[in-house]
């Protein structure tokens, strides 16, 4: 396992680290399903929510024969290890009724650590960054409202990254879809 910026896998950072998740639905009020899926996190113990990226609707990748996805990224602080935030989304989605059935399936609720700090981990349970932002469009896309300068390791800036993929996957600003309090940047881009 390789890590970096933490000592051991089940120790407790030394100092805060802002991590990004994604979070996206295709199942039932997918607005709703965002909103309660932030809520569950402002209020879940060693995280404190900093912004929220607009949502997007986002074709589905993978599995297509499936409802169009409402996608965002939210930024957060936390004290939680990697793997401990990554069970605790885990426990979330769970929370909300997910069900895997079908491999890139519809779901209710999706949340994805895409990146914690510039931290680098590999194990069977947690790979950061994650694998497959790079070719994702809804991830980068509202990754890059939040920090459009951010380096994604090894893989260039958020910005950048994410001016390419729009121009090859289909993603629709929804700016009018106001889905929580910590949303308070915009997709003028």
């Amino acid at each position: 396992m390789d890590v970096s910026e933490t000592k051991k896998e089940g120790n407790q950072p030394s100092q805060p680290v802002i991590a990004y998740v994604g979070l996206g639905s295709n199942m039932g009020d997918k607005r709703a399903n965002l909103s309660r899926a932030l809520d569950l996190l402002a209020i879940a113990p060693g995280i404190e929510l900093l912004r929220t990226a607009p949502c997007y609707a986002t074709a589905p990748v993978g599995y297509t024969q499936q409802d169009w996805f409402l996608n965002t990224v939210t930024e957060l602080e936390t004290q939680l290890p990697p793997l401990e935030l990554l069970r605790l989304l885990l426990g979330l989605e769970e929370e909300m009724g997910r069900v895997r059935l079908v491999t890139w399936g519809p779901r209710i609720i999706d949340l994805d650590l895409l990146l914690y700090g510039q931290t680098t981990l590999e194990s069977p349970e947690l790979t950061l960054p994650h694998p497959r932002m790079h070719q994702r469009a809804f991830v980068l896309v509202p990754l890059a409202d939040l920090a459009p300068k951010l380096e994604i390791l090894g893989l260039g800036r958020a910005l950048d990254l994410a001016v390419q993929l729009r121009a090859e996957q289909k993603v629709v600003c929804k700016s009018q879809i106001t889905i929580h309090k910590s949303q308070i940047v915009s997709c003028d881009w």
